[in-house]
């Protein structure tokens, strides 16, 4: 019985690493090198993001580069404010494999 429950810990622990998939016109250009972008949590690290996108999307990672975007600073009716900073994870896959980040997890 301890071994269901602590599965189920694990799988709640990896949906909390990776937050969305990132889709921008530079992302889908990374598809083309087996490289999905994913943004992450901000605390989360790289061995972290592999075993999550390992076992969430069943492929094998070959390699994981983050960067943490910092947030802009811009206005609101005359009032500025700061957006919050995004960490990514830049995720290569073995060689032909790939992910659909269009379908959900």
């Amino acid at each position: 019985m301890a071994k269901k429950k602590d599965a189920a810990a694990v799988d709640l622990r990896h949906y909390d690493v990776v937050v969305a998939p990132h889709i921008t016109e530079k992302a889908t250009m990374l598809t083309e090198h087996n490289a999905v972008v994913f943004k992450v949590a901000a605390d989360a690290s790289k061995p972290q993001i592999k075993a999550a996108i390992e076992a969430l999307f069943g492929v094998t990672v070959t390699g994981v580069n983050t960067l943490v975007q910092k947030g802009k600073s811009k206005r609101w009716k005359g009032r500025p404010y700061t957006r919050s900073d995004i960490k990514k994870a830049i995720v290569t896959l073995a060689e032909g494999q790939s992910i659909d980040v269009t379908t959900g997890i």
